[in-house]
């Protein structure tokens, strides 16, 4: 081949090539996909791609999703919108999977899954009831809690300016262990029963106390102040899980750290200087560690055992915990609500003798297998949830 029809051969082979890219080249990157194949699996959306997605698993036409996803100004629906779609669907055109797949969608995009409007809906969310068939397969807790810790952490930041994510949730957490900081709810319903939803118990409308005048408050709280334990009257109808000591991520449309032992505590262990923070894996680490959880359990349980007294900490905790945290809402220069000098907390109390000091089984123990080894940290947890 002469040298000149190569270099047009080459040529065209570069052109082709740039013309696949720019065909599946996304806004913002990446133009080529040969790295990132699954790109389109990916939880950004667009206006266009949310729109697709109606199409698909809502059964709406193109241009009709495209004007409701314009006006909301990026890839979501309105509650609204979703709801018309869902009266659509079922009581008219009979698709029933797309009225259902709407249903949800409205319904985790107010609760568990809301953003910061509260009055519209992530289309990204959508991809969770492509399947109807494995829906009720998910840990809906789990992504409820990623969706909130996510969100809590960009709360901690000061520039911004609102909350998204399962709000009820958190503000019942707040009530449930610091009741001195809510209203119980007038309601005719006895919430404390089992059998009605205990985040009924409290009210969560605003009232006259203002921010600044919470700070004050939350500082002035003392040990006896937390219910250490508030759920126990509902272990009948939820028994403690030992699932729920599970340490390591946990993954949703991002991954969140999931770290028990640090506030070990409230699960009545004896609060003990954790470990740093792991890093973050890849995804299909996170699922092992899910899988094989008995580990991590076993791992922060061991320097541990239950508590004697509702705060137990070990002797040096507090101290720690003094110098790496902000213990104080108020500083001393904030007029006179101002923050007293950070305590220097006395070592805790010794434990009763007869309590034990290590549930860790003996050095030349036989290798214990993954059964036993859960029957063993459910003793545990059984006498320290009686």
């Amino acid at each position: 081949m002469p040298p000149v029809h190569q270099e047009q051969v080459e040529e065209q082979v570069e052109e082709q090539a740039e013309q696949q890219a720019v065909q599946q080249a996304w806004p913002g990157g990446p133009i080529d996909t040969s790295l990132l194949t699954r790109y389109e699996h990916h939880v950004a959306l667009s206006q266009e791609q949310a729109a697709k997605l109606a199409v698909e698993l809502l059964g709406e036409e193109y241009e009709f999703a495209l004007r409701e996803t314009v006006a909301q100004r990026g890839g979501y629906f309105s509650q609204q919108w979703l709801y018309e779609s869902y009266n659509r669907n079922a009581n008219f055109y009979g698709k029933y999977d797309c009225a259902a797949r709407a249903w949800m969608l409205m319904l985790v995009g107010s609760t568990i899954l809301a953003d910061k409007s509260y009055t519209r809906v992530d289309a990204k969310w959508l991809l969770l009831f492509s399947d109807l068939s494995t829906v009720h397969t998910y840990s809906w807790a789990s992504i409820a809690l990623v969706c909130l810790y996510d969100n809590l952490n960009d709360a901690s930041m000061f520039s911004t300016r609102a909350l998204a994510g399962y709000a009820t949730l958190l503000q019942c957490w707040i009530h449930e262990y610091f009741p001195t900081l809510g209203r119980r709810a007038q309601s005719d319903l006895n919430c404390d029963n089992p059998g009605f939803p205990r985040a009924m118990r409290w009210m969560y409308k605003q009232g006259k106390t203002k921010l600044p005048d919470y700070r004050p408050i939350l500082d002035a709280l003392t040990p006896d102040d937390v219910i250490w334990r508030p759920f126990e009257t509902h272990r009948g109808s939820i028994p403690f899980d030992l699932i729920t000591l599970y340490s390591g991520h946990l993954r949703g449309s991002t991954v969140v750290p999931y770290l028990p032992e640090r506030c070990i505590r409230q699960f009545v262990f004896v609060q003990y200087i954790p470990p740093p923070p792991p890093l973050a894996p890849a995804y299909s680490d996170i699922d092992s560690d899910w899988i094989g959880y008995h580990v991590s359990v076993d791992r922060i349980l061991q320097p541990t055992r239950p508590v004697t007294y509702a705060s137990e900490t070990v002797p040096d905790y507090m101290s720690w915990y003094y110098r790496v945290s902000h213990p104080r809402l108020c500083r001393p220069v904030d007029g006179p609500h101002g923050a007293p000098p950070v305590p220097h907390y006395a070592p805790a109390p010794a434990p009763a003798p007869d309590a034990p000091v290590d549930d860790a089984p003996a050095d030349d123990a036989p290798q214990e297998t993954a059964l036993q080894r859960e029957r063993r940290w459910r003793d545990v947890c059984r006498g320290a949830y009686p």
